[in-house]
């Protein structure tokens, strides 16, 4: 333990000096690229609030939101001070982890390519909050040594002394001799990365958006709209609530114990990624899915659900009435009436995310310009230039990854039946 105290206190230096540098470095420019893109922030969300008030849309929908929704419209400059003044304060905690970041890494190097990578990875996010060109302007080091030995060997740095009873452990910034210690039942299993799961979600966004623009259940319309003004409901919050129900049902039908997003990959509390975003995701899915099982779809109301989910209303059971739905018991339409909405809530909940927003807008692009060269539909010149003004390579990297990886093609993604 004396040794192990000796080594930790060596390497305080390194990260009190990565502290005093990072700090006034990441507070004057994050807090400089806040108060950039303030008017920008400021403009864009008058348009977006003025654009659901003439469409009665968001806030706007309700008629008794109407009055809180139109004051929202006068305080939105203090929403834009606070969101500079929370950039400011976020900062220094930026600067701090760049401190710890160089204790954990012994090496002032890395703390100070984080204190860089932290302004890089604010400006991105901002971009994708704004809506604005994808990437960013600064550079993003690499601020983690197990990122650059894999990027230069592409080996795994697990597979060292496995042979050795008594192997060189190396732990955090540490060296010591160890005994190699047995693996329990929840180290050997291997967890998804959350990359994985986004990439199921596109992917099965992109091959059932290919079936429903076939069978008409997506316009040029529908997808000019969510490229022109960067949103539409009926293809960011329907068309993903389709295909997640679509993988509900397929576990429900094979008595899978978790979600079986393809035949040879089903998602559990064992294997689900550690990620705030999904943690909260998997219960109700869960409990969605039991409800599934036991309600048996028969093949008739699946295929009728698809058209159900893209075109109509799901408030109330009579809305079905008119659509060819099978059942006509109200209880089981109200059921899954149920279902599509708290779906659909979840989809609202993840469109949040600037990636998803950003991604899903790409996958739009690519659809419309695929149905446009197999003459599907006709496109617009206006959005054709769109998207080709889009399509321009921009400075940065994605930041859709884990911690310190600056791009998301290192996880395999995972395949999907579309059905």
């Amino acid at each position: 333990w004396e040794i192990m105290s000796e080594l930790g206190l060596s390497y305080l230096p390194h990260s009190v000096l990565a502290v005093l540098i990072a700090v006034p470095f990441d507070v004057f420019m994050i807090s400089g690229v806040a108060l950039w893109k303030s008017p920008c922030m400021l403009l864009k969300g008058w348009q977006r609030l003025c654009e659901d008030l003439a469409g009665r849309e968001g806030p706007f929908l309700e008629t008794v939101c109407v009055p809180f929704a139109g004051l929202s419209i006068i305080l939105w400059p203090l929403a834009v001070i606070g969101a500079v003044v929370a950039s400011f304060l976020s900062s220094f905690f930026f600067g701090i982890r760049a401190g710890l970041i160089a204790y954990q890494e012994a090496s002032l190097r890395m703390g100070l390519a984080y204190m860089i990578s932290a302004v890089a990875l604010f400006d991105e996010y901002t971009n994708d909050m704004l809506y604005l060109r994808e990437g960013s302007c600064f550079p993003r080091p690499k601020y983690r040594k197990t990122d650059r030995m894999n990027n230069e060997t592409g080996q795994n740095n697990e597979v060292r002394n496995v042979t050795s009873p008594l192997g060189e452990k190396k732990l955090h910034h540490k060296t010591m001799k160890a005994l190699q210690r047995s693996k329990t039942f929840m180290e050997t299993i291997q967890r998804l990365r959350p990359i994985q799961i986004w990439d199921w979600l596109f992917r099965s966004c992109e091959l059932n958006g290919r079936i429903l623009l076939s069978e008409g259940l997506i316009s040029a319309e529908d997808m000019e709209e969510c490229i022109i003004k960067g949103k539409c409901k009926k293809l960011s919050i329907k068309l993903p609530a389709w295909c997640i129900l679509q993988c509900l049902i397929r576990s429900a039908k094979h008595d899978s114990h978790g979600l079986l997003i393809s035949d040879d990959v089903e998602v559990t509390n064992f294997n689900w990624p550690k990620d705030r975003v999904f943690d909260w995701m998997l219960g109700p899915l869960l409990v969605i899915k039991e409800q599934m099982k036991q309600l048996e779809l028969t093949e008739d109301e699946e295929l009728c659900l698809r058209k159900l989910i893209m075109t109509n209303n799901n408030d109330k059971p009579s809305d079905w009435d008119d659509c060819g739905f099978p059942s006509s018991d109200n209880i089981r339409r109200a059921q899954l009436q149920a279902i599509i909405r708290r779906l659909q809530g979840i989809v609202v909940n993840l469109s949040w995310v600037p990636s998803f927003r950003r991604r899903f807008i790409n996958l739009v692009k690519a659809l419309y310009l695929e149905a446009v060269e197999v003459g599907a539909i006709d496109g617009s010149r206006s959005v054709k230039r769109k998207i080709e003004a889009d399509a321009a390579p921009a400075p940065g990297s994605k930041f859709d990854d884990e911690d310190g990886d600056g791009s998301s093609n290192g996880a395999a993604a995972v395949g999907i039946d579309a059905v």
